[in-house]
C-alpha cells in the first residue's frame, strides 16, 4: 500500500472518532523507521516503516500536530534523515537527545515548547519502559511491535477516544 493509499484510509480511521489528540508524538529508532540510526551513517539514504509517512502526512491534514521523541545519543544523524526523507518540516518539536529518564524530560520540553496538556497528546514507541512512564503522565501511549501502522493509529485513536470519554463523565459529576 503506497503512501497515498496509506493517508487515504488513515484520514477515514481519523474521521470515525469525535475526539482525537491535539498533538502525536513519535519515538524513532523501530517506531517510524526500521534500525537504531546510531548504527548508520549520515551518508546512508533511510527508509520509514511502510504506513508511517502516510500516517504523519493525514494526520498533519487533519490539522493534528507531530512531534518526535526520541532518546538516540546520535541526533545530528537522526536529524539529517527527517531531512533527507522529507519530513523534518512536519513536526512542531523534535526532542532527540539521549537520556537515562525514559522519556519523561522529552515530553516536559514537547509540553512547554508547545502549550499541549499530557492528556491531549497520543504517543506511539517500541519500548514498554517509554510507554509505562509516559502514561504516567497522562500521555495516551501505545506499543508498536514492528513499527507505527494503521493498526497502532487505530488502537491509539480508540484508546484516546474511551480516555476522553472517562475524563469527560468524570467531570460530569
Amino acid at each position: 500500500m503506497g503512501d497515498e493509499r496509506v493517508k487515504e484510509v488513515a484520514l477515514e480511521m481519523i474521521g470515525l472518532f469525535q475526539v482525537l489528540p491535539r498533538l502525536v508524538v513519535f519515538d524513532l529508532d523501530y517506531t517510524l523507521w526500521p534500525f537504531y540510526c546510531e548504527c548508520r551513517s549520515k551518508k546512508e539514504m533511510p527508509s520509514l516503516y511502510p504506513h508511517a509517512k502516510g500516517i504523519l502526512s493525514a494526520l498533519k491534514h487533519k490539522g493534528i500536530d507531530v512531534a518526535i521523541a526520541s532518546r538516540s545519543p546520535t541526533p545530528d544523524v537522526a536529524k539529517t534523515f527527517l531531512t533527507n526523507l522529507g519530513i523534518q518540516p512536519m513536526f512542531v518539536a523534535q526532542e532527540i537527545f539521549s537520556s537515562y529518564a525514559h522519556k519523561t524530560e522529552h515530553f516536559q520540553r514537547i509540553q512547554w515548547r508547545t502549550r499541549i496538556p499530557f492528556t491531549s497528546m497520543l504517543f506511539f514507541d517500541d519500548e514498554d519502559r517509554n510507554i509505562q512512564t509516559v502514561q504516567n503522565m497522562g500521555v495516551t501511549s501505545i506499543l508498536v511491535d514492528n513499527g507505527v501502522n494503521l493498526g497502532a493509529l487505530q488502537e491509539g485513536l480508540a484508546k484516546f477516544f474511551l480516555k476522553s470519554g472517562a475524563s469527560e463523565k468524570d467531570k460530569q459529576k
